[in-house]
């Protein structure tokens, strides 16, 4: 019997193959797939009285989304996400270029404390940021205790903790690709750079920077465009003033009851998700 097992799934067959790709396959067909697909066809439905959907086709939802009433709620939630991107880069890539040149054998120990977040939910680190940033909280009491305020500032409710919040749930998803891909660096093209008269600087300007661009790119996608989607940062941390995009799907699902409408800006952000996977496969590939 083992024998038996460990030929059929050696991947020497294509049963074999089929039978390793099928529990995947079928999980991201029903769960992704499929409701992906359910959401593109409730866009082009019409809302009915009460929140009841009218099977009455039409682009109006798609139209509806392009109304200049919604254009700073779109450019407000691109301005957070490039905003959150750029940080996430500055922070990220001196993190990831010393976990791959200089943590030796405390790499996977940073590792590991890089991942710590994840396992926790994310409404429990919100909320102690809001423990933190709140007017008695950590931050404005050590400030009033050593004579930096006279009174508290806050921090809540502001772009400022919009960032944090964000940077901080979104930073591990910068640091991985950039490690990944600062990690493949070959080490004797390094040295050579060193052994041909370059100093560090320009070691890292014109060899180490240019074969971590694939890192680069990818850690840019795999931030900006969940934060684009990001509601739950703004909910806690930013309050009603500072209304996202992913706020307004929320709201269009859970308040306003217009389903096709909600579906319609998922369906586009879905199209930006894939459409930027796509242009990134092309330039890795050019």
């Amino acid at each position: 019997m083992s024998r038996a097992l460990s030929w059929l799934l050696g991947g020497r067959t294509p049963l074999a193959t089929h039978l390793l790709l099928a529990p995947a396959s079928f999980w991201l067909l029903f769960l992704l797939v499929i409701p992906a697909l359910g959401l593109i066809v409730l866009s082009f439905a019409t809302n009915g009285p009460y929140g009841t959907i009218v099977w009455e086709f039409g682009f109006h939802n798609y139209a509806r989304a392009f109304d200049p009433k919604y254009l700073p709620v779109l450019l407000r939630t691109f301005a957070f996400a490039a905003a959150t991107t750029v940080l996430c880069l500055l922070i990220g890539y001196p993190v990831a270029y010393y976990l791959s040149f200089r943590a030796g054998r405390w790499r996977n120990i940073m590792l590991v404390g890089l991942m710590v977040p994840f396992w926790s939910s994310c409404l429990v680190a919100y909320y102690s940021w809001m423990i933190v940033l709140g007017k008695e909280g950590l931050i404005n009491a050590n400030l009033i205790r050593f004579g930096f305020l006279s009174e508290p500032i806050g921090f809540l409710y502001t772009p400022f903790a919009i960032l944090l919040g964000l940077v901080y749930f979104y930073l591990p998803f910068a640091v991985l690709p950039l490690y990944a891909s600062l990690d493949k660096v070959p080490r004797s093209v390094v040295e050579a750079a060193y052994d041909l008269g370059a100093g560090r600087w320009t070691a890292f300007r014109k060899v180490t920077l240019p074969l971590s661009l694939p890192g680069v790119v990818a850690a840019c996608l795999l931030t900006f465009i969940p934060c684009l989607g990001d509601f739950l940062t703004v909910e806690i941390l930013g309050g009603p003033r500072y209304y996202l995009l992913g706020n307004l799907i929320s709201n269009q699902f859970m308040m306003a009851q217009d389903w096709p409408f909600g579906s319609a800006l998922t369906s586009l952000l879905l199209a930006g998700l894939v459409g930027g996977l796509w242009l990134y496969q092309r330039w890795e590939k050019a």
